[in-house]
């Protein structure tokens, strides 16, 4: 029903790895842990939080966009289905690029999510030129 893992090959997508996610489900879908997180999502947001929960890297914006993010992460989890998502992210209080995201499943037994993997992307040539460079 859902692949694991393991069926995902990153030298299949080496081209498109910046924009991946992965993340892992905590029990309970309670929240989701960063594992990875592409070079352009980290560009988009301005921060790398491998290794934190939604609820810490998205904790400084409030309760209400920690709940919609972890929603859309649920959602896809509980369902067992892909969730797509997109548009500004205005409610991270400063002005993003439109994006586009698409949240996919994975199961290492075939029925219970235990990892999502997103697919992130951006118009990255209408972002600023970096800083220090």
């Amino acid at each position: 029903m859902m692949p694991a893992r393991a069926d995902i090959k990153p030298s299949d997508m080496k081209e498109h790895l910046g924009w991946i996610i992965l993340l892992d489900a905590l029990p309970d879908f309670a929240d989701f842990r960063y594992r990875t997180i592409g070079t352009r999502v980290t560009q988009y947001f301005l921060a790398d939080s491998t290794g934190k929960t939604v609820t810490e890297a998205f904790g400084a914006y409030g309760e209400t966009v920690v709940r919609g993010v972890i929603a859309v992460h649920r959602k896809a989890a509980q369902d067992k289905v892909v969730v797509r998502s997109f548009g500004g992210a205005g409610w991270l209080v400063r002005s993003f690029l439109d994006f586009d995201a698409l949240y996919l499943p994975l199961s290492d037994d075939g029925q219970t999510a235990n990892m999502i993997l997103s697919a992130f992307t951006f118009d990255a040539a209408r972002l600023p030129p970096a800083r220090g460079g």
